[in-house]
């Protein structure tokens, strides 16, 4: 074979392992109770605000820390831990879409997106039928 040969094959390869590597980070989303059984599994949760509960967040004393809780359509409730700053409007989202791994007693939260209420109301029932889905497959 010739060099430039063996040179296209370990390139091809390494495109395969890289698209393969990438690929395991795909996921779906999920409700709080089905993310609860798979710890350490990166998810997408869909839920609300709980606003009975406190937000915790300093931006004197650590403003890559905020804590609150979240309850999703199906009643499931966590604690959520940011290590970011806290998203401008948080009390007033209707829907948090939250990326990140279930641990032993909160969600670790990568990336959160804040849903407009008046935006997305015919996203809103569609996302719940996909997360009714999931639920239903686990």
């Amino acid at each position: 074979m010739k060099k430039t040969h063996i040179i296209l094959l370990v390139g091809i390869a390494a495109l395969i392992v890289g698209l393969l590597s990438y690929s395991a980070d795909f996921s779906t989303y999920d409700s709080i109770t089905s993310a609860q059984n798979k710890p350490g599994k990166f998810v997408h949760i869909i839920a609300k605000l709980d606003k009975a509960q406190p937000i915790e967040y300093d931006a004197i004393k650590n403003p890559n820390y905020l804590s609150f809780y979240a309850v999703d359509s199906l009643g499931g409730k966590t604690k959520v831990i940011f290590h970011n700053s806290k998203p401008a409007d948080l009390e007033k989202s209707e829907r948090l879409v939250m990326k990140g791994k279930m641990q032993a007693d909160h969600f670790e939260c990568s990336d959160i997106l804040l849903k407009c209420p008046s935006k997305y109301k015919d996203d809103e029932k569609q996302l719940q039928k996909e997360v009714t889905n999931q639920t239903s497959k686990n």
